[in-house]
């Protein structure tokens, strides 16, 4: 119970700064992406393409969690701008009836997959590591939240579904339709992000020079296309009254 408490204690500060932590995880990929000088940590060059791969798909899954999951979630449950644990409602359906947790552990895959991408298995490894022990730490803060708000309709079920880890069977139809205006909002800044550092690391690896740029651009291609879109959005949201409400 003392341990319970204190992973409560320490999530409760993280939860108010973890808006940060993905700038980090990109920087230090990107910078560790330029001293590797390789998209993988082999000496073959088809070794380190199926880690790339790996890497993207491991990332990229990780993203496609999180985008169900705001597109399913109630309204007015915490985002990543609020400071505190936000629920008018207990969500057990959905994602939410595989796995407590699943925007956190689309964030733990979206964070190893990003730090992979750097080119080094020790860093892929320390982020996966590091990511488990901030987002189980804020999972418990947040479900001291919600077991004090929901009480027996909680422990009901937190007794069925797992924590971090998902379980393959027992999903429930969402309680909501799948709302795209929401989904896209929240997750906008996640997506540019993610093809922001596929492209950096990328550049970083080739040492920041322009002249060794690949003849296939497909990345870079796909980055201007998503910070389009995301300028595009961030002006909807700003001149237009298409997000109003939205939360």
């Amino acid at each position: 119970m003392y341990h319970q408490l204190e992973f409560a204690r320490t999530g409760a500060k993280l939860f108010k700064v973890r808006g940060k932590f993905l700038k980090y995880v990109i920087l230090l990929s990107v910078v560790i992406a330029y001293f590797n000088g390789a998209m993988g940590p082999f000496g073959s060059e088809a070794a380190n393409m199926a880690w790339f791969i790996l890497a993207l798909g491991i990332a990229v899954a990780g993203a496609c969690v999180r985008l169900v999951t705001s597109g399913y979630a109630a309204l007015g449950t915490s985002g990543s701008n609020k400071i505190a644990a936000v629920a008018p409602e207990l969500n057990t359906t959905g994602p939410y009836s595989l796995v407590r947790n699943p925007l956190y552990l689309g964030r733990i895959l979206n964070f190893t997959g990003i730090a992979m991408l750097s080119g080094s298995w020790v860093y892929g490894a320390l982020t996966f590591l590091v990511s488990i022990l901030v987002y189980e730490r804020i999972s418990v803060y947040e479900e001291e939240f919600l077991r004090e708000e929901f009480g027996e309709a909680h422990s009901k079920w937190a007794e069925n579904v797992p924590f971090l880890m998902p379980r393959l069977h027992g999903w429930e139809k969402p309680k909501y339709p799948f709302w795209v205006r929401r989904c896209i909002k929240r997750e906008e800044k996640k997506l540019v992000s993610l093809a922001t550092a596929i492209a950096l690391c990328d550049f970083a690896q080739r040492g920041f020079d322009p002249s060794r740029l690949p003849d296939n651009m497909i990345w870079y291609y796909i980055w201007a296309g998503a910070l389009l879109a995301y300028m595009i959005s961030r002006g909807l949201r700003y001149y237009t009254k298409t997000y109003d409400g939205i939360q």
